[in-house]
Formats: C-alpha cells, sequence, structure tokens
C-alpha cells in the first residue's frame, strides 16, 4: 500500500509541474500588459497568480520531499514538508497582498487612475481560458491518484477562472468611463489573497501542531465498527502528515480468538481504511473484551 502511495504522489508532481508552468505564463503576460496597458486591475491579478507560482512550487516540493522513505532522522517519513512549505508560502501571500492594496489604494487618493488598453482586456480573457483546460486537467488526475493537495489547486483554478472575468469586465468598463472600477477591482483581489494566506497559515498551523478534524475520526471510527470481529473501537486518534494521515487505534475483539485470527483482523482494518479514504498508516492495538 505504502508502495502504491508513493506512485501516486510521482503521478500528482506531473500536475503540479503542468500548474507551475502555466501559472508563470499568465503571470509573466498579466504583469507585462498590465504595467503597459495602465491596468491595476489586471497587474493585481497577476499578483494573484504569481501566489498560484507559489502554491503550485510548494505541492510540488512538498509532494517530491514527501515521497523521500524514511530515516535515521525522520522515521516518521517526510510527510510534514508540504505543511512547512505551505507555511512559508502563506508569509509571501500576505506581504503581497498588502502590497497590492497599498498601491491600488494610493491611486484612487492621488487621483492617478488611468483608462487601460483594451489589450488588457483580451489577455484576460486569454488567461481564463488557458485556466480552464487547467482545472479540468488537474481535476482528472487529483480523482486519479487521490491527491486531495492537487484537488484544492483544481478549486482555485475555478476561482482564478472567475477572477480573470471578472478582471476583463473591470477593464471593459473602464473603457466606458469607469476608470475607478480598475483600481476597485485591484482592492478586491488584493483583499482575496489576504484571505487566502490567512486560510493556508491557519491550515498549516492546525497541521503542524497534530490538529485533526473530530467529525473525520467519527467516520473512521464507524467504518472499523463495521468490520467483521472488531467487538468496538475504544480508541481512535488520528495525525496529518501533509496530505496523509496517520491513525492509532484500540480495538477491543473476542479473547477466544488466536493470535492468528487477531492479527487477520487488524489486516482487515488497515485494508478497509486504505480503499474507503486512503490511509495507508494505521497503528492497531487489540485488547480483549471484558464481560
Amino acid at each position: 500500500m505504502l508502495n502504491k502511495r508513493y506512485e501516486q504522489l510521482k503521478a500528482a508532481e506531473g500536475g503540479a509541474i503542468i500548474s507551475l508552468t502555466a501559472y508563470s505564463l499568465i503571470t509573466i503576460m498579466k504583469l507585462l500588459v498590465g504595467n503597459i496597458g495602465h491596468s491595476e486591475a489586471l497587474i493585481a491579478d497577476g499578483f494573484n497568480n504569481s501566489t498560484d507560482i507559489l502554491a503550485s512550487l510548494t505541492v510540488l516540493i512538498g509532494l517530491h520531499f514527501s515521497r523521500r522513505p524514511p530515516d535515521k532522522n525522520h522515521q516518521y517519513g517526510h510527510w510534514k514538508s508540504e505543511n512547512i512549505a505551505s507555511m512559508i508560502t502563506s508569509i509571501i501571500l500576505l506581504i503581497v497582498a498588502l502590497q497590492v492594496l497599498f498601491s491600488a489604494f494610493r491611486n484612487i487618493l492621488s487621483g492617478q487612475i488611468v483608462t487601460p488598453s483594451p489589450l488588457s482586456a483580451i489577455v484576460g480573457i486569454i488567461s481564463a481560458i488557458l485556466l480552464s483546460f487547467l482545472y479540468f486537467h488537474n481535476q482528472k488526475l487529483a480523482k486519479n491518484v487521490h491527491s486531495t493537495a492537487l484537488l484544492a489547486a483544481a478549486k482555485d483554478n475555478l476561482s482564478d477562472i472567475f477572477t480573470s472575468i471578472a478582471t476583463t469586465l473591470a477593464i471593459l468598463a473602464s473603457s466606458f468611463h469607469f476608470s475607478w472600477l480598475d483600481a476597485t477591482v485591484a482592492i478586491i483581489i488584493s483583499l482575496l489573497i489576504l484571505n487566502m494566506a490567512v486560510d493556508i497559515f491557519k491550515n498549516s498551523v492546525f497541521m503542524l501542531s497534530d490538529g485533526f478534524d473530530q467529525h473525520t475520526l467519527d467516520q473512521y471510527r464507524l467504518t472499523v465498527n463495521r468490520i467483521p470481529g472488531v467487538i468496538a473501537v475504544k480508541e481512535i486518534r488520528g495525525r496529518s502528515y501533509s496530505e496523509n494521515i496517520a491513525l492509532d487505534i484500540v480495538v477491543t475483539i473476542n479473547p477466544q480468538l488466536t493470535v492468528a485470527e487477531s492479527h487477520a483482523i487488524t489486516k482487515l482494518i488497515e485494508k478497509k481504511l486504505f480503499e474507503a479514504y486512503q490511509i495507508f498508516d494505521v497503528e492497531i492495538h487489540v485488547e480483549p473484551e471484558n464481560k
């Protein structure tokens, strides 16, 4: 099961590389044309997509280091590499968001608002089309390799599609003497980046501090309780290692069973949890039922 998970992570790296390449191209286009065409909204959206470069790079680095096997100093593996990279990314996102927000407010207050070039709108449309292809590709690959990181990236692709469309509409509206709308959209986008930075930071801290959702644990408990031979789940605890989950479970079984029969039940628990939730790291302690 572990080897299969490593193979899935390797396949997911391909999606991260494609995302990194696409976002690099889109960011360069938006920042270049945004500056030439005097579009605050397109520049802000370019910075928004630059954060996606960081996010894609974070996923790629995390997936790469996560595939490294356990060693003497990391006996549980390197799964949390992605969480550390995510926290660093959130700090960078925060700085970018504040810079874009400050620039947009400064231009509005100083009255330095220039009608953007129609070329900026064309870049926005091209960006939305490219991101649509990227979204469908990542969504399909994420489901095939069971990667929640890649699935989250696909959802981010979808939000970027709508952001590109909104940017394009703002640029077109500015051409009809609504120049203030271009800077206003830049402020909105910067606030979206800021919100994303806070969410990523909170999620990273939660995982690094071994936080785990109780509702998810209840689902695992229900699954294990249904396995033949398990009388009750006495205790279940979970930890997140990047996109991977490790569980510690204490189950009670019939004390009359042989060691071999008890072992067979634990193997069945591992098999069911992997099939249902892609969990391959499970420590199971067996206790006899007290009558």
